[in-house]
């Protein structure tokens, strides 16, 4: 059966197909002991939240030794499907919630994921270095900023600048007013033809 990944992403090693074939079973089956996605959502799970998440892959192919945190990832999103296109990147998962980290940790370890790290933590008490910060309606841009803005490495080696990369919805005129255009608007409808991306945007803010 061919996956949604798929789809947009031919190029898949067998590996990885099957990594993307194992999430919709394995995020079903940890949602009835602990809800990470909501219960009306789950049966779209591979557009409304797997494909949804890799958006990020289509807006920038991340270097092999990139350095990646999730924060306020809840059950792994938009973090597992990323780790999984790059194997190379390695990814920490950070959320306040400790039972939503362990599914994300359990839900990795099943897909064989050995790129990611997950972290019970709030990001302002977070040390360390990345190259990106990504987050899903995870808060106001602003405040997202600035509680994680110590965790940006001044030094990028990206074919973008190292910073930001949220995924948004709606109207962000007023929320991103504060960057005095220094913020970068995709559509993800640009890329995915599913109804679901017409009101969903890429955010991303250099360092």
């Amino acid at each position: 059966m061919t996956t949604t990944a798929e789809k947009y992403f031919p190029l898949l090693t067998p590996i990885q197909r099957r990594q993307f074939s194992l999430l919709p079973s394995l995020y079903s089956g940890w949602n009835e002991k602990i809800n990470v996605v909501s219960r009306k959502d789950i049966e779209n799970f591979e557009v409304n939240h797997l494909l949804h998440s890799l958006a990020i892959a289509r807006f920038i192919s991340f270097k092999p030794g990139t350095s990646v945190i999730d924060v306020g990832t809840g059950g792994g999103l938009p973090g597992i499907p990323l780790a999984i296109i790059f194997p190379e990147v390695k990814f920490t998962l950070v959320d306040s919630i400790a039972k939503k980290i362990k599914v994300a940790s359990e839900i990795a370890a099943e897909a064989g994921l050995v790129n990611i790290t997950a972290v019970t933590a709030r990001a302002e008490s977070l040390k360390g270095k990345y190259d990106f910060v990504i987050g899903r309606a995870v808060t106001e841009s602003e405040q997202f900023v600035r509680l994680t803005r110590h965790l940006v490495s001044p030094r990028s080696f990206n074919e973008i600048k190292n910073g930001w990369i949220l995924l948004k919805g709606g109207d962000l005129e007023n929320e991103l007013s504060s960057f005095r255009g220094a913020a970068e608007v995709k559509s993800v409808s640009d890329w995915f033809e599913e109804p679901f991306f017409e009101t969903k945007k890429i955010v991303y803010l250099p360092y």
